[in-house]
């Protein structure tokens, strides 16, 4: 009786191995000059997720974006950045991209001189392992439309389109996306808005800073806030948009 009761008796299931972050920050500090800007920040990003990262301005978001970006400035000078397993904080910036870190910074970088097209031929140079062009077009058709117009002449929604595009067109495992409502209409940003909801559909793996807190909320699944270089607050995105008091102290919204 004994013997068959032990093995009627079910299996308990070993538990499953927890996966790593796709993206792991652990405790960066980096620094401009002697300024200390991001203080000890840790973050971790599964596959597939989107970070909204908040703060005020001066809270070190662009800096921490920058430091996983792997740029000169601001230095980074501790901490660990770990990237679907390649170790970022030992890596220059065109290292990163090649490993698959694409900014998108403020102010876009658009190369003068440059059709749309040619623009986004010379992101494809190497690695050569993003969207081709005609995906790109599939996803952006007013870029479509201008194609052989210079890239600088473009407004500055269109600017924003081609920066985004310009990121998809190389090798990209993480998308870092700086400020992107930053100075348009209305109007563009809802259109800005449609474009990163198709990305998030598409299981890109991003962080995004953005002052329109409640826009990136909205996209968001996941939100860490800053605060004079420290996290002040991580967790859901929900749980920001539903705390008010938590958006008032340190979001002013």
């Amino acid at each position: 009786m004994n013997a068959l009761s032990t093995q009627m008796r079910p299996e308990t299931a070993p538990p499953e191995p927890q996966k790593a972050p796709f993206l792991s920050v652990r405790d960066i500090h980096a620094y401009y000059g002697e300024s200390y800007i991001v203080q000890g920040v840790s973050l971790e990003i599964a596959h597939g997720e989107i970070l909204a990262l908040l703060g005020r301005n001066g809270a070190g978001k662009t800096s921490t974006l920058r430091a996983i970006a792997r740029l000169d400035n601001p230095a980074l000078k501790t901490g660990e950045i770990i990237l679907d397993g390649a170790e970022l904080h030992k890596m220059k910036a065109h290292e990163a991209a090649r490993a698959g870190v694409q900014l998108v910074p403020e102010d876009r970088r658009i190369i003068q001189g440059l059709s749309v097209e040619e623009n986004l031929a010379l992101a494809q140079v190497a690695p050569g392992t993003g969207w081709d062009l005609e995906r790109i077009y599939g996803h952006f058709p007013r870029l479509a439309e201008r194609r052989k117009q210079e890239g600088t002449t473009l407004s500055g929604g269109e600017q924003q389109m081609l920066a985004i595009a310009r990121a998809l067109a190389r090798d990209l495992k993480l998308l870092l996306l700086d400020e992107p409502y930053e100075g348009l209409a209305p109007v563009i940003v809802q259109e800005i808005e449609g474009i990163l909801h198709e990305i998030k559909g598409l299981g890109i793996t991003t962080i995004i800073v953005e002052q329109n807190a409640i826009a990136a909320l909205k996209l968001a699944d996941r939100a860490v806030i800053l605060d004079t270089g420290e996290v002040a607050f991580a967790g859901s995105a929900r749980d920001v948009l539903d705390n008010e008091e938590l958006r008032q102290e340190y979001l002013a919204i």
